[in-house]
């Protein structure tokens, strides 16, 4: 039987036959022999003639990149000071030194040899390694002391949860590494909601070569638990305190959370007002005041805190900013397979009237947009209203449509759940071909709420996220035509073996009105493009009207895609969608598109090269798209 504790790094002995050992295992997968150990030191004496040799290692390949990178023997090969003698004491403690390190990956009973073959012009080491059965974790004891309410109506831990959330679990194989981070993470667990001061107290793992288990113990004690305190600022200058006072849902007295910390962060990063945001709790006066215990205490045995026996901290909230320039000006260019080439330019002014206000120019070949918002600061109930006004610019399809806007919106929610209800008052008007030109006028009230479950929101591979939209022009006020319009788009990502990733989209539009003529182009439907049905132009499916395509009352789009990541980032894709847009059920006769792709996951999103074929009109189309949009 072999225990193994976490705090020295001394070598292993073998086991012999039924004989029980106690020894301690490395904690550093890199921790050697003590002969071994030596060996880093230059040779006293330079040696009289310095030996060029190589080393051919037999060995599982994990193992051999682990023995590869740290044996002694591979690091002193090209050393002038080593001599014939020093060699051949190298080859001698070979062995032991590759016990130690197999035995960090779980692997307690191998096989080795080492010999040095002189028969040729070089010296050659040979090292022969057959690990055996590895060990695995036999059972695990994690104790946890403290962890009880300390007021009244305090929910205790859930300890069943902890437990299971423990990642060397029974049956894993035994690798020091792992072993480690367990350790680590089920503290971490434990420190970012209500314990911050939780430690471990005590930790073992007990080896038993001849079964090949290993029997795991960890001890936790939680600590006193802590409460937030008040709310400190620092680096505040230019803008107002309510910036951060509006967005913090902190109160004092709160149970310790390290996620309601990070929520706090993410809200004020979002704002633009910070170059920088750093929300943590202020553990000054708690090291303060265990400094002075220690002081008070010195020369008696410490103890470690235990739940009740210490009363519970308060941590003020600490917030530091610094704070970005007051206004900024953004340049760029680009391309798209859906609208050409583009120039954009951006004005952010973060003080205008006391409310912040982002200005947009965009320059398309086929769409022109111009804006103005203006943003106040976030309420203290959560939230983000905003006002501003447009004009956009569309040509597509044989339709030209001028859009002139203005807008007020409420946002709130998260990033994972996002709502917002948004007021706007609209003129239009289309051109087709020489047909006189329409107008429209209207004032639409649209809700949307949207839904993220990712793993992560720039360059997601696995869940899903879903769009809903329900709204419409219900009032006969500066409004042409009485409208419901109801819209919903959702987008799934599954991971497909080690490799691969399948992704299902798929869409619904609908809108209902007496005349159809009255109601914005914008607020119906058209299919086709990098986003939507491969194959065809953008917005190329919907309503024939002399030479131009124009929007549907109804919306119905699919598509399945295949990715396969080669050699990450890289990857080939295959997809196959179909769509339609239509003013009628029966006129949404499907239209296929499908093809084949390039995938880069780039630092600033995925990139999507596509070659599609669409099958209605008999035609290969290229599509490209920088980023993940929904």
């Amino acid at each position: 039987m072999i225990s193994a504790r976490p705090d020295p790094c001394t070598a292993m002995a073998p086991a012999r036959p039924r004989i029980l050992a106690q020894i301690v295992l490395a904690v550093n997968a890199l921790c050697v022999v003590p002969v071994a150990a030596a060996q880093d030191q230059p040779p006293p004496e330079a040696p009289s003639r310095a030996i060029d040799y190589d080393v051919r290692i037999d060995a599982p390949r994990q193992l051999r990149d682990l023995l590869e990178n740290n044996l002694d023997l591979m690091r002193w090969r090209g050393n002038p000071r080593l001599d014939m003698e020093q060699l051949l004491r190298l080859v001698r403690t070979t062995p032991e030194q590759i016990k130690t390190l197999v035995a960090t990956e779980g692997y307690y009973t191998p096989k080795v040899s080492a010999d040095l073959d002189t028969s040729g012009a070089k010296p050659r080491a040979l090292v022969d390694v057959e690990p055996g059965e590895p060990v695995v974790v036999g059972d695990v004891d994690i104790e946890l002391r403290g962890f009880v309410p300390f007021d009244k109506g305090s929910a205790p831990i859930d300890a069943a949860a902890l437990r299971n959330r423990w990642t060397l679990p029974v049956g894993a194989r035994f690798r020091t590494a792992d072993w480690e981070a367990a350790k680590r993470g089920l503290v971490r667990q434990v420190a970012q909601s209500r314990f911050p001061r939780a430690q471990l107290l005590d930790s073992s793992a007990t080896v038993d070569p001849d079964t090949h288990r290993a029997l795991l113990k960890v001890v936790i004690d939680s600590g006193p638990d802590a409460r937030f305190g008040g709310l400190k600022i620092e680096g505040l200058q230019r803008y107002p305190a309510s910036v951060i006072t509006n967005l913090n849902t902190i109160r004092p007295g709160d149970e310790y959370n390290e996620a309601v910390l990070q929520a706090l962060q993410g809200r004020l990063q979002d704002t633009g007002y910070f170059a920088s945001v750093e929300v943590s709790a202020d553990m000054s006066s708690v090291i303060a005041s265990q400094v002075r215990d220690l002081k008070e205490n010195e020369g008696a045995t410490p103890q470690p805190p235990s739940g009740p026996a210490t009363l519970p901290a308060t941590l003020p909230v600490l917030v530091r900013v610094t704070e970005n320039k007051r206004k900024n000006v953004a340049l760029g260019v680009g391309f798209s397979t859906n609208t050409g080439a583009r120039t954009q330019a951006e004005y952010d002014d973060l003080n205008v009237f006391g409310k912040r206000m982002k200005s947009n120019v965009l320059y398309e070949q086929k769409h022109q947009a111009a804006k103005a918002e203006f943003y106040l600061p976030t309420t203290t109930g959560g939230y983000n209203n905003s006002f501003g006004a447009g004009y956009d610019r569309l040509d597509a399809n044989g339709q030209i449509t001028r859009t002139t806007s203005i807008h007020a919106k409420r946002a709130w929610g998260s990033p994972l759940l996002e709502k917002t209800l948004t007021l706007e008052a609209l003129t239009e008007q289309v051109t087709i071909d020489d047909l006189p030109t329409t107008r429209v006028k209207s004032v639409p009230l649209t809700f949307s709420i949207t839904r993220r479950k990712l793993d992560s929101l720039v360059q997601p591979s696995r869940g899903y996220i879903v769009n809903a939209q329900v709204g419409g022009a219900f009032l006969p006020v500066l409004t042409d035509e009485k409208f419901v319009r109801v819209y919903t788009r959702g987008l799934v990502y599954k991971p497909v073996g080690e490799s691969g990733t399948l992704i299902m989209r798929g869409e619904f539009g609908a809108v209902g009105s007496k005349d159809k003529n009255g109601v914005p182009s914008t607020f119906l439907f058209r299919a086709g493009g990098d986003q939507s049905v491969r194959g065809y132009g953008y917005q190329q499916l919907g309503v024939p009207v002399g030479s131009a395509i124009t929007g549907g009352r109804y919306l119905l789009t699919g598509s399945a895609e295949y990715d396969y990541w080669f050699k990450p980032p890289w990857g080939a894709a295959v997809f196959y969608d179909v769509g339609n847009a239509g003013d009628n059920f029966h006129d949404l006769k499907p239209k296929v598109g499908y093809g084949v792709g390039a995938r880069w996951r780039s630092p600033v999103g995925p990139i999507n090269v596509d070659v599609a074929y669409g099958k209605a009109v008999h035609k290969v189309r290229l599509h490209f798209s920088l980023g993940f949009t929904f």
